[in-house]
């Protein structure tokens, strides 16, 4: 069983950054295509960001691209999500996810995730 922990959320002005991160239980954390999702209340979760195992490739929403960007830490078991530029429609909980089955390319699908977190909150004042 894969556990996952994000980590990093809080409240930031708009135009402010966050770092979230995932870290995962297992040691064979290269091998999991890695995504990040997000819901805010009253919405249905959304795809923000994945990347593959072995950081062979990264997708983003179109809303957070050019903002957002994903990146690993094999070595250490983390995936980070650098968020720049918050807006007031980005504050949701994050959750970081965790898919087997994905192989040289991440998918944006949820429905393809296997082990979630717990999330973690972001809020953006204005």
């Amino acid at each position: 069983e894969v556990h996952l922990v994000e980590s990093g959320g809080g409240l930031v002005q708009t135009g402010g950054s966050l770092r979230l991160s995932c870290f995962a239980s297992e040691s064979e954390f290269g091998d999991l295509g890695i995504g990040w999702f997000r819901q805010a209340p009253g919405k249905e979760r959304e795809a923000v960001a994945c990347i593959s195992r072995g950081n062979r490739g990264t997708d983003y929403a179109d809303s957070v691209k050019g903002r957002f960007t994903i990146s690993s830490d094999i070595a250490n078991n983390m995936v980070h999500l650098q968020m720049n530029n918050l807006k007031p429609e980005d504050p949701a909980v994050y959750y970081c996810a965790g898919d087997r089955s994905s192989l040289s390319r991440c998918t944006m699908t949820s429905g393809w995730y296997d082990y979630w977190g717990r999330g973690t909150q972001v809020t953006v004042s204005t």
